[in-house]
């Protein structure tokens, strides 16, 4: 038994930060391994370009982002808590990301090479990161629609003095 009332099927269900973790966090960190095949430099600077993946702008800097990324992603997921903390978290991270590529467009501080398509990726992850993250509880509590869940009062470890009074 639950500490807030029997179980039910959406105790156990994932919330919106846990998928958005999950899924997020398998495809970054996919296209991370695979970006390596597109372009493996460590090349740095202002004029630091990359190799093509999908249309994506890659190079190993911009991978190995995408792998330690996609692997924080995935460690968050099973646990409500901290997949709400880290997608708001990543969210904000990546909303910085986009601001950056979007005021420079050609490169995130001259080490990310990126183009149109990596900025609308990183403003889509910023997004979908926070909205999934405020729209999740990090609890499991159970939330009911059912009258007599509403009505009831909470019930605690010790009576209350007017319960033994009535004994």
């Amino acid at each position: 038994m639950h500490a807030y009332g029997p179980p039910n099927a959406f105790d156990d269900a994932r919330t919106p930060a846990q998928w958005y973790c999950l899924l997020a966090g398998l495809s970054l960190l996919l296209a991370g391994v695979l970006g390596f095949f597109a372009d493996s430099s460590f090349d740095t600077g202002d004029d630091v370009a990359g190799g093509s993946f999908i249309g994506f702008e890659v190079n190993a800097i911009h991978n190995l982002i995408h792998v330690a990324s996609g692997a924080l992603l995935l460690a968050a997921s099973p646990r409500r808590r901290s997949a709400r903390a880290v997608a708001i978290g990543f969210g904000v991270v990546y909303g910085v990301v986009a601001i950056i590529g979007l005021v420079d467009g050609s490169d995130v501080l001259g080490l990310i090479p990126i183009n149109s398509a990596d900025n609308v990726l990183h403003v889509a992850l910023a997004l979908l990161g926070i909205v999934c993250g405020l729209m999740s509880r990090d609890d499991t509590r159970r939330r009911s629609e059912a009258l007599a869940d509403r009505t009831t009062p909470p019930r605690f470890g010790r009576e209350s003095t007017q319960e033994r009074t009535r004994r």
